[in-house]
């Protein structure tokens, strides 16, 4: 059975609470990703995606030089490294959500996105599934 650990990125740009939105943004937009995990003495305390940037950020007409803490989600759903490929996908599929911080012991370790999922044969299906899932979820709205 394959798990998170086999799959997922190790190598995660993050932010800390000392950071600002504008910094955040600015991250998000170099590296080309959606997700930056917020980080305090290598814990993972949240997490700011480009929608929270949008929601909690821009149209709550908040600053640029606001604290990351304001606008990051802190009911953060997580996998261990330990969890299996086909849970992840479900996680995913049930949560909406195209990428998972990896946490151990309070540590964030790693990420898994929905991408590592898919190139993994065993969890195709699944991840398959998952994406069609929260594709089509985003067309309705």
């Amino acid at each position: 059975m394959q798990t998170v650990r086999d799959v997922m990125t190790t190598d995660v740009e993050y932010c800390t609470p000392l950071d600002n939105v504008y910094e955040v943004a600015v991250k998000m937009r170099d590296l080309d990703v959606g997700a930056i995990p917020i980080v305090e003495n290598g814990r993972l305390i949240g997490l700011i995606t480009d929608r929270d940037l949008v929601v909690r950020g821009i149209a709550e007409k908040r600053s640029g030089s606001n604290q990351a803490t304001n606008v990051m989600s802190e009911n953060l759903v997580t996998v261990s490294p330990d969890t299996s490929v086909q849970e992840a996908a479900q996680l995913m599929a049930k949560h909406q959500v195209r990428r998972l911080p990896v946490v151990e012991n309070g540590k964030l370790v790693g990420i898994v996105s929905l991408g590592d999922l898919a190139t993994n044969s065993s969890a195709d299906q699944k991840a398959g599934y998952a994406l069609s899932e929260i594709s089509e979820q985003h067309h309705t709205h």
